[in-house]
């Protein structure tokens, strides 16, 4: 017999807050006030939208989750606009709508109470009439309004195809008014203009829009996003054959299409075929392999601007360079080692360097001295770093100016590119590039399209650490090549090798297991820790309590949790809600602003997760939340002193980074780092990841989790090969082919 069926049950109220919204897949925790309640309830369901103040209607039923206890799961749910008082001012003040907060949106509906909303939309003219509504704020709204309005019609449009919110609104402010019909007429556009859009989403928005399987649109759209794919794996190129196959595989589009859509991308220019000179890994004799342009330009233009500067006339006038290294002993009052004297000493000479080596070995001591000989020369000098925390330690090793690579270059949001180019060169003599295992191809190429033929070049980095997180391997390619003059400092320094930390990252690197300080009060310790519920409770109570009280260091400045990946209970995602829980609780007396299922608070502690030129902030910078203003939906960032200002739209730009992924942690140091390690994390745990997450940290190093990860990630190397021809057009005689 069938089990008697169940009729739903109805629930409607009006949204009191919301807990969590995931922008990708809708699903949303509610808090909501329903009538003949005495407190909100909580509910649970799919959304593509949702505002604080808005009327939803749910249908589901009541049941006791685990963890969070009574609440109803909707499996319908729907949102109308407010039509109480009450409703209509959270809606209002919920910072939907610039130049009205909650202070505006109380003295909006005391004056216009049920209509509010219709006169926002049809007369906006008459809210002047309330109290400290201007010109140039009823303007504000106004447009805000209307924004709103356009936001609100693509959405139903691009949610009806399962595109979130946080998408919505980007492809709005790209497309303005006319996004549906741009988006009709070739949806994968979207993988090339807007953030955050890949191929999968594009592609799967074209089919519900009836475009054919077998469209040339579709299979260049994909190739283009296998190229692209590969690149976010550190490839700058891949075999063509590979490239085929996976694009076959995406879209079960045949081999005749794919290859003809290949050869229409190479005439018309977005596409480059290059005979490799070297097999892949898995093959035994060269094969053609495919880049996009910009790919191909970038590494092409990277070897030539090598060999053009290497072949080039040295800045310094000739010197006597043993009496010059015994001169910089006694100015920096120290005694170099044989192997740092050799360094500076090839400098004086050579026109491009490479000094490698990890923590201790005596890199900046190296470039202190060279800035001596070339100060003493006369010789102008720029210091440089791909990230704002790495330049400024720079600045502060060496006493001198030292700026990112994108301030040295001067890139002008206004013009969308670098003041600085082959046209405009640095005014340098000697350039140093420290952290240059963290540069990709394409920021290379624009560096060293900006230092002239008679600058010396000077690349500073620990090879062993994570390459770069963009296509290629640049420092790796350099020293690989044999082409340039390479010294690799190995021996630890007395002052440097009393340091656990130091000892460590060398055990690791070595593949051994490093071992605790036997002294409390040292700097590197492991504990062990198999349950992963137990070594979140572990990392909670050494940031809030432990290393503050043992060290003196403040949990949000001094201490940085990294963890080897995002997801898992062990990731950087829960460890942030679990640390904002903990460290930054919600506080009515400061307000916050929930966008794209995440909640900011003053005093947060954010990370930037993507380039963005206009504000010069790059992917991986740290700040903190400075100030949030829900009536012009405005958050202020401070990123090392410098405002920056982020529309609420924008919001999605940022996370939290009470923990971030050791990846984003390449360049920079913080005072102390706590390191997660579980076999959770097994796809991810290698020498190269442990040994960048150890080296990040200056004072204390506490790794937190089990002694079986800890021996993984120290036996297995990354053996990952990523496709690039640098190494081999460096060793090539011609650099322009």
């Amino acid at each position: 017999m069938n089990a008697e069926f169940k009729s739903p049950e109805a629930l409607s109220g009006v949204v009191e807050r919301i807990t969590f919204h995931n922008e990708d897949n809708g699903y949303v925790v509610l808090r909501v006030v329903v009538p003949g309640q005495r407190d909100p309830v909580t509910v649970v369901g799919t959304l593509s939208n949702v505002v604080s103040g808005e009327y939803i209607e749910a249908s589901g039923e009541w049941i006791n989750d685990r963890n969070h206890g009574r609440q109803f799961k909707a499996g319908v749910l729907k949102t109308t606009p407010p039509h109480t008082l009450a409703g209509i001012t959270k809606y209002l003040g919920s910072g939907l709508i610039k130049g009205i907060g909650p202070t505006y949106a109380k003295r909006i509906v005391e004056v216009f109470g049920e209509r509010t909303l219709d006169v926002i939309d049809r007369s906006p003219s008459f809210l002047s009439e309330v109290k400290g509504i201007g010109p140039q704020r009823l303007e504000r709204i106004r447009q805000s309004w209307q924004e709103q309005k356009g936001v609100r019609a693509i959405m139903v449009f691009m949610n009806s195809y399962g595109i979130g919110t946080a998408r919505a609104i980007r492809i709005y402010k790209t497309y303005g008014d006319n996004a549906v019909e741009l988006v009709k007429s070739n949806p994968y556009r979207l993988t090339t203009d807007i953030w955050g859009v890949g191929f999968k989403t594009a592609d799967d928005l074209a089919m519900r829009l009836g475009l054919p399987p077998n469209s040339p649109l579709r299979a260049r759209a994909a190739v283009r996003y296998v190229l692209q794919d590969l690149g976010t794996k550190g490839n700058v190129c891949y075999p063509e054959a590979g490239v085929i196959e996976e694009t076959m595989r995406l879209t079960n589009i045949t081999p005749e299409i794919v290859r003809e859509v290949i050869e229409a991308g190479r005439v018309e220019d977005e596409f480059v075929r290059e005979t490799a000179t070297v097999p892949a890994p898995d093959s035994t004799e060269p094969e053609p392999w495919l880049y996009l342009k910009p790919m191909f330009l970038a590494e092409l233009g990277v070897a030539r601007a090598i060999k053009h500067l290497a072949a080039g006339d040295h800045p310094l006038p000739a010197i006597d360079a043993g009496a010059a290294i015994d001169w910089v002993e006694k100015e920096m009052k120290i005694a170099l080692a044989p192997s740092q004297r050799e360094a500076i000493e090839a400098a004086t000479t050579e026109k491009v360097l490479v000094i490698t080596g990890g923590p201790g070995v005596g890199k900046t001591t190296i470039v202190r001295g060279l800035i001596e000989i070339f100060s003493a020369k006369r010789q102008r000098i720029a210091l440089c770093a791909p990230t704002g925390r790495a330049a400024k330690r720079l600045s502060e090793s060496t006493g001198r100016d030292a700026r990112t690579i994108h301030r040295l270059l001067e890139f002008d949001a206004g013009l969308g590119k670098f003041k600085r180019d082959r046209e405009n060169p640095l005014d340098a003599d000697l350039l140093v590039i420290d952290e240059t295992s963290m540069v990709d191809m394409v920021l290379m190429n624009q560096l060293l399209r900006a230092v002239p033929l008679w600058c010396c070049v000077v690349f500073v980095g620990d090879v062993d650490q994570l390459p770069s997180v963009g296509p290629g391997n640049v420092l790796r390619d350099l020293i690989d090549s044999g082409t340039v003059r390479v010294a690799r400092l190995t021996q630890i320094f007395r002052q440097a090798g009393s340091s656990h930390i130091v000892l460590a990252a060398h055990a690791i690197n070595a593949g051994e297991e490093p071992q605790s300080a036997p002294d409390p009060t040292g700097d590197f310790f492991f504990i062990d820790v198999d349950s992963p519920e137990t070594v979140v409770d572990r990392i909670i109570t050494m940031v809030r309590d432990r290393i503050p009280a043992r060290f003196g260091f403040d949990p949000f400045r001094d201490i940085q949790i990294l963890s080897p990946m995002n997801k898992s209970e062990l990731g950087v995602n829960n460890l942030n809600l679990r640390l904002q829980e903990v460290l930054n609780p919600p506080d009515s007396r400061k307000p916050q602003a929930e966008r794209f299922g995440r909640t900011f608070r003053v005093g947060d502690k954010i990370l930037q997760s993507q380039n963005n030129y206009q504000k010069e902030v790059f992917n991986g910078d740290i700040g903190r939340v400075a100030a949030i203003d829900l009536t012009d939906q405005l958050l202020m960032a401070d990123f090392d002193g410098r405002q920056v200002p982020y529309d609420f739209g924008e919001l999605d730009e940022l996370t939290h980074a009470y923990a971030t992924s050791i990846h984003k942690a390449q360049g920079s140091e913080y005072p102390a780092v706590v390191i997660p390690l579980h076999t959770q994390h097994f796809v991810m745990l290698q020498r190269n990841l442990l040994y960048t997450g150890v080296t990040r940290g200056k004072k204390l190093v506490v790794i937190v989790g089990s002694r079986k990860a800890l021996w993984i990630a120290t036996q297995k190397q990354e053996t990952a090969f990523r496709y690039s021809l640098l190494k081999e057009r460096l060793k090539a005689a011609d650099a322009t082919t």
